[in-house]
């Protein structure tokens, strides 16, 4: 074999052996330097904690045996907090045939003015006063996504900007579409 066949040959060798390791060095490399989210499937907060309707001071019949977001609003329900409903309306509109599984709730520590009340019921949303337990256990407003079997599964904070409607949206639709898919309860 000549030098320039020779050459040829183990630049070749090099070229098929650099395919095959180059991939597994970067997997490699990707997971010891923490390149990628592990596992992280869902938008919202779990709780690592067991919170129940139950703990929550929420036992009322018409909450049972369906999905429910839950959103507690703050001491005062102003134009971002009528922002927020709105998009979790949307994202309720948004699941289309899953709809009827799933029930939205509003929790109002204070009452809430005539419109925004007509506005609410209009839209078919529950409206409960706070319980204490509620206040308790969550000081902020956030909204809630809860199992049929009455347990809290997952928490979303109200975006800061009217700007982030939009994305906390579709984090909830994203989240509510993905437990609704793989559940067989409610």
């Amino acid at each position: 074999m000549s030098d320039v066949a020779q050459k040829k040959s183990r630049r070749s060798m090099i070229m098929v052996i650099g395919a095959f390791i180059l991939p597994i060095v970067l997997a490699k490399l990707a997971l010891t330097q923490n390149w990628l989210e592990y596992g992280v499937t869902n938008k919202g907060t779990l709780f690592e904690n067991e919170l129940t309707l139950e703990k929550l001071g929420l036992e009322e019949p018409a909450l049972q045996k369906s999905w429910l977001v839950i959103y507690s609003l703050p001491a005062q329900c102003g134009a971002h907090c009528e922002q927020t409903l709105l998009s979790v309306n949307n994202s309720y509109i948004a699941l289309g045939k899953e709809m009827p599984r799933v029930k939205r709730v509003a929790l109002s520590p204070n009452p809430l003015s005539q419109q925004q009340t007509k506005k609410l019921t209009d839209n078919s949303w529950t409206i409960i006063t706070t319980p204490s337990q509620v206040r308790n256990i969550l000081p902020e407003p956030q909204v809630l996504v809860v199992d049929p079997l009455g347990n809290v599964i997952l928490s979303h904070k109200p975006p800061v900007n009217d700007d982030d409607q939009a994305m906390f949206g579709k984090e909830i639709l994203a989240d509510m579409k993905k437990l609704l898919k793989y559940s067989r309860v409610g």
